[in-house]
């Protein structure tokens, strides 16, 4: 229900306004001031004004000029017993959206609100758009540190050609920002870049998401699907967690690398396709390979050029850089005044584990903007960060002291892999107990997929106790 102001001095006016526009069903609030109705606009907020242009103590151009200054997209229709053309043109010069005289025609009167509102709504809308263009540009790949200057360097290297690339690293590192910027600084920028999550479509759908599938095909396929390859032809594909990606659908993915033809689900034809394509995987492939898992020959094809993006534990020195730009983010996006970071505050997050990497610490900035006042302080981030994952006990995160040998027999892992696997099989095997097995819930309090999640109980053969 749209909200309405009117202002003028005459209570006759007043009345007779405010009965028509709540007869239309219009939320409507009267005052018999410039000043008090400049004040009801900041504390309020409406979608429209009626304001009279001749008042005492302030006049309506006055109030019109005054609500411009901070309410610029706030639509304003000037009333007058004392209309010329001459007042007409000065209103509109200075951002009226209409003039009518009194006493104002009903049929005018309502089409102009009418189309006042909707004006306003227009305004909106654009903005929002602008807004969800701007974001949807690809985001600057942020760091300084020798990785991420060696990945920054790769990229510029390689996404003009159209050789093969895969991605490594770990969750939340930034793969997918990698894949994003190989395409936009391509030949192929301007065609579509299809991205495609293996994890998190089903093996038996997989082939049919990919290549696409013929009417009939199967039992639920009612219609004719075009697959991503299809959708990505003159551009890019971007296969992200590839490693989990089905043997049969593997098999078909290394012909349309060979031959740059597929096949639909259910169909005979054959159709010639022009992609780059570019992979991702959080897992190490060559032990993939060595278990039967992935296909030796579809690894050589993607690993043209290799760029591994190094998790954010051995890039500390970018944290502060990060965690300024997210912050400025974030608040733009909650409309607030950006928050300072302190530099201890930045020290204390460096001292973090952030197994969650560039996921995890924008996800730990937005908490701490949300929970800490006008500042970010070293004490807000002891009391809001607690970053999931971590092998540290809580308390001792902040007193600088190793990993508790608890529980540990160092010893018994032969290199920092095999100690990583054995640490994140502990802690998701706790929180799963935390949450009675839940899936769901667990996958959504560690901040990962729930299929990721399925494919981490199976790698490390979780069960639930009897």
């Amino acid at each position: 229900m749209a909200k309405i102001l009117i202002i003028d001095d005459e209570r006759a006016i007043r009345n007779t306004l405010r009965e028509i526009l709540e007869y239309e069903d219009y939320k409507v609030d009267d005052i018999d001031n410039g000043g008090d109705g400049l004040e009801m606009m900041k504390n309020i907020g409406y979608d429209l004004v009626l304001c009279d242009i001749k008042m005492n103590r302030m006049d309506g151009m006055e109030v019109l000029t005054t609500a411009q200054a901070s309410h610029p997209d706030l639509p304003f229709i000037m009333i007058s017993g004392h209309g010329t053309v001459e007042t007409a043109v000065e209103a509109s010069k200075k951002g009226a959206f209409d003039f009518i005289s009194k006493p104002p025609d009903l049929n005018r009167l309502l089409i102009t609100v009418r189309n006042a509102l909707d004006r306003g709504s227009l305004v909106t809308e654009t903005k929002e758009l602008k807004q969800k263009v701007s974001k949807s540009k690809t985001r600057e790949i942020l760091g300084e540190s020798p990785a991420i200057a060696k990945v920054k360097d790769t990229i510029e290297k390689v996404a003009p050609t159209d050789a093969r690339v895969l991605i490594t690293g770990a969750n939340g590192s930034g793969k997918e920002l990698v894949a994003r910027w190989l395409h936009e600084k391509s030949n192929r920028a301007k065609s579509p870049l299809i991205e495609v999550n293996c994890a998190a479509i089903p093996s038996e759908l997989i082939e049919s998401e990919l290549f696409g599938h013929e009417k009939g095909s199967f039992t639920s396929a009612i219609k004719q699907r075009i697959g991503k390859f299809e959708q990505a032809n003159g551009g890019t594909i971007f296969l992200d967690e590839i490693g989990d990606m089905s043997p049969s659908a593997q098999a078909k993915v290394l012909r349309a690398l060979q031959e740059n033809k597929i096949t639909r689900v259910g169909g005979e034809k054959e159709i010639d396709v022009n992609v780059r394509v570019l992979a991702a995987t959080n897992k190490d492939l060559l032990k993939e390979i060595e278990a039967g898992n992935f296909r030796m020959d579809l690894y050589h094809r993607l690993n043209v050029i290799n760029i591994h993006v190094s998790p954010l534990i051995e890039r500390k020195s970018d944290i502060p850089l990060l965690s300024e730009s997210f912050c400025h983010e974030i608040c733009t996006d909650y409309n607030i005044p950006v928050k300072k970071i302190t530099a201890a505050a930045h020290e204390t997050l460096k001292a973090l584990p952030w197994t969650g990497n560039i996921r995890e610490l924008r996800n730990v900035i937005e908490r701490l903007i949300i929970l800490s006042d006008t500042s970010i302080t070293e004490d807000n981030v002891k009391a809001f960060a607690n970053p999931s994952g971590s092998i540290y006990h809580p308390e001792n995160i902040f007193e600088n002291t190793a990993v508790p040998e608890k529980g540990f027999d160092f010893e018994a892992f032969p290199n920092f892999q095999d100690f990583k696997d054995h640490a994140e099989m502990e802690f998701i095997k706790f929180k799963l107990e935390k949450n009675n097995w839940n899936v769901s819930k667990t996958a959504e309090d560690i901040e990962i997929q729930r299929s990721h999640l399925y494919s981490k109980i199976d790698k490390f053969g979780l069960k639930r106790a009897e």
